[in-house]
């Protein structure tokens, strides 16, 4: 179903406290917009175990905005649960981190939130792109289904991220996760590409707005009986290039059918945008 439409982005005009067009934070730079959406507030540096490879909870340090925690996770390999303490409340998800690496890819759900995403691709999603050299994150909302929330966690993340070293970052969102993705890609500078699965269209009106600088790919099934595909084709028409449009015939809202499809052209993509050339990979 579509989010509720009383909920709306906070107004970018509200009172920032800089007077300048963009932020700095932690020797990054972000965009006006994403600056506001976050309230105003700088990013706290954090150390992070798998980068500093100490093993231990991340050291807090003074300041104010958005800390990231994490805790290596027992499963054999690095990924880690993550938190980022925010003004807004704590957001979690997990981190599968890659030393050195300079791109990402930050995957989120949909209206109930959740780290699997569609046919549940996104964990191996994040195992293939670690082998290829770029870091992962499966973020989890603070609260589900509240659009403009949504995006702060998104744009908190991304940003936190940034502080690991992380330069370039690829977004994936499934169904209410689509128009999470294509604002917090819109309104991010660090943002390369944002891809959506079966997206909604309420709230990503801005999808115009990510050309020429960003990548748009949009997934869908014909058969999808929550929302059908005709909306992806509605944000295709809207946005600019580059974009590309995906439709998987007789499949549903969460393309299980075309699952394996689905997955190799999703990492494709990344890897194209993240790594297809050799300054972005990690040495």
């Amino acid at each position: 179903m579509q989010a509720d439409p009383g909920t709306t982005l906070r107004s970018l005009e509200s009172d920032s406290g800089s007077s300048g067009e963009t932020g700095v934070f932690v020797g990054r730079t972000m965009s006006r917009r994403a600056f506001l959406m976050l309230g105003g507030a700088g990013i706290v540096g954090v150390v992070l175990p798998a980068v500093a490879g100490c093993g231990v909870r991340g050291e807090e340090k003074e300041g104010g905005g958005v800390t990231m925690f994490s805790e290596p996770e027992d499963t054999g390999d690095s990924r880690q649960t993550v938190e980022f303490s925010t003004s807004r409340g704590p957001v979690r998800g997990v981190l599968h981190p890659v030393e050195g690496a300079r791109g990402a890819v930050v995957m989120v759900g949909g209206a109930g939130g959740g780290i699997t995403g569609p046919a549940g691709i996104y964990e191996e999603l994040a195992t293939r792109l670690r082998a290829d050299g770029a870091a992962s994150l499966r973020l989890e909302y603070r609260t589900p289904n509240h659009l403009d929330e949504c995006v702060y966690d998104l744009l908190a993340g991304i940003e936190a991220l940034g502080q690991q070293g992380i330069e370039q970052v690829v977004l994936v969102g499934w169904s209410f996760g689509g128009a999470v993705v294509i604002s917090a890609g819109v309104a991010s500078d660090a943002v390369v590409g944002v891809a959506t699965v079966a997206s909604q269209t309420y709230g990503a009106e801005a999808v115009g707005e990510l050309s020429p600088e960003k990548s748009l790919l949009l997934i869908h099934g014909t058969a999808d009986g929550v929302l059908p595909y005709g909306l992806s084709r509605q944000l295709y028409a809207q946005a600019g290039e580059p974009k590309e449009l995906v439709l998987y015939p007789d499949d549903g809202h969460g393309v299980e059918r075309h699952r394996s499809e689905m997955l190799e052209k999703l990492h494709g993509w990344s890897e194209d945008l993240l790594l297809g050339g050799s300054e972005t990979r990690p040495e």
